[in-house]
């Protein structure tokens, strides 16, 4: 069954957003001919209905604030929703198109999943059901040909740097983990050794949870080496820094992050900081066991890592779906 039209349905946030877009520009991407129309509605939900649980919104579609993106017929022939607020809207778009466009949720809806066509939760989530599909990590918008493209666009600003290049991934405090200036001054004496020891050059991006304190340790420490660190102005190099990596170093803070880093297929090294949640550990403990990222300890190893493929694997399920359910 070929897909025309795909929805997704989004309240915005980036997290979310790049999930459910990467799995359609995966089937957009994959789609014979190439004729698949990819359409972001981004949503706005009033009060109270935001706040209450999925199950207690009433007429979902009617929830929606006058500056929300439409959902209306004609409906699509997929919907792809990704975040709590967006759990009862793809319910209500199934039933509205008399199960006509099939609906895919990602990450777990904590609900009743059987409303849905396919839901996609990782494995740590423990998730059980026939309409299941469990990932390692998260779905997200890295493939080989933007790497290229993005590595392309970025490579007069970064061909200074020496080999290896180390692409350096800093997240920040959530609510399960601290990333504590005791813990930067630790990175970043790792980070200047690797570099001095390898020769390398390091490509750096902090994030907005990295904190103006930490963000200065790490500077101020790195100014003597040879290192890109991205200032937050102009076009992002992210998927540059992936694309012209040697090996990634990733704060642990972030399942998106470490799966994406983990998607390029190089070594991936992985920097704890203080916290944790069991759902957190036993993510990077099957990261580890099986064959993706290792710890870091300040040092590159000798080692082949095994690629993640986890936006790839899930788009070849809901094609086995969407073909099951026309035959």
């Amino acid at each position: 069954m070929s897909i025309k039209t795909c929805w997704v349905v989004t309240d915005g946030r980036a997290g979310m957003l790049n999930q459910a877009w990467g799995l359609a520009e995966e089937l957009a991407r994959t789609e014979p001919g190439g004729s698949m129309d990819v359409v972001i509605k981004t949503i706005s939900v009033g009060m109270p209905w935001r706040w209450l649980p999925s199950k207690l919104w009433v007429k979902p579609l009617a929830c929606l604030t006058a500056d929300s993106d439409r959902l209306a017929a004609p409906w699509p022939d997929l919907v792809i929703g990704c975040g709590r607020l967006t759990i009862p809207l793809g319910l209500a778009i199934g039933k509205a198109s008399n199960g006509a466009s099939f609906t895919v949720q990602l990450q777990d809806p904590r609900i009743n999943p059987e409303g849905f066509d396919l839901v996609v939760p990782p494995r740590h989530d423990h998730t059980g059901g026939a309409n299941i599909f469990e990932t390692t990590g998260a779905v997200h918008r890295v493939t080989a040909q933007k790497l290229s493209s993005e590595a392309d666009k970025f490579r007069p600003t970064l061909d200074h740097l020496p080999h290896p290049r180390i692409a350096v991934l800093i997240g920040g405090s959530n609510k399960y983990y601290q990333l504590t200036p005791e813990i930067m001054q630790q990175l970043a004496t790792r980070l200047v050794k690797l570099a001095n020891d390898n020769n390398a050059g390091l490509m750096v991006t902090a994030s907005r949870r990295t904190g103006t304190a930490n963000e200065k340790v790490l500077r101020e420490a790195l100014s003597d080496i040879p290192v890109h660190f991205w200032d937050g102005q102009g076009d992002n190099p992210y998927f540059a820094y992936l694309g012209l990596a040697d090996a990634i170093v990733v704060t642990c803070d972030s399942v998106s992050m470490n799966s994406e880093a983990a998607s390029t297929g190089k070594p991936v090294y992985v920097v704890d900081l203080d916290g944790g949640s069991k759902k957190f550990n036993e993510f990077h403990a099957l990261m580890r066991q099986s064959g993706h990222t290792r710890p870091f300890d300040g040092h590159l190893s000798d080692w082949q890592p095994v690629r993640l493929d986890d936006t790839a694997s899930v788009a070849l399920e809901v094609r086995r779906r969407l073909e099951a359910r026309s035959s």
